[in-house]
């Protein structure tokens, strides 16, 4: 089981990520595209050329989870890859973003910080 807490965050990988990449090819972009220690705790969201697939690694303190999510219907929100610092989700976001919810129109009323890293287009 996931226990998410207040502590923890969601990193998002930018860049298109192969969804046939398991625990080591996660791992690896984790540690050395994120920079971020893939035994942190926090969760780390990979998404597909076509945005139809995602992946997420997880540490649970006793090994590595691999959530993984196809949407039948539409597409994961775009996540704008020339955005320069890295990209952390909060849960909720988290929540939106996995249901495939459009973030640019959830966003409207939302600080511009996080509106820099939606891109405006969602095709």
């Amino acid at each position: 089981m996931i226990n998410f807490n207040r502590r923890t965050k969601i990193y998002v990988n930018k860049s298109p990520t192969d969804m046939r990449e398991s625990y080591d090819g996660l791992f690896n972009r984790a540690k050395n595209v994120l920079r971020k220690d893939p035994f942190s705790g926090h969760l780390f969201l990979f998404i597909n050329k076509k945005r139809s697939s995602c992946k997420c690694l997880y540490y649970d303190g006793t090994g590595l989870v691999i959530i993984s999510k196809r949407l039948e219907k539409g597409l994961f929100s775009r996540i704008n890859p020339r955005y320069k610092k890295e990209i952390i989700l909060t849960q909720a976001e988290f929540s939106l973003f996995f249901e495939g919810t459009d973030l640019n129109k959830r966003f409207v009323e939302s600080p511009a910080e996080i509106r820099k890293y939606i891109t405006k287009s969602n095709t």
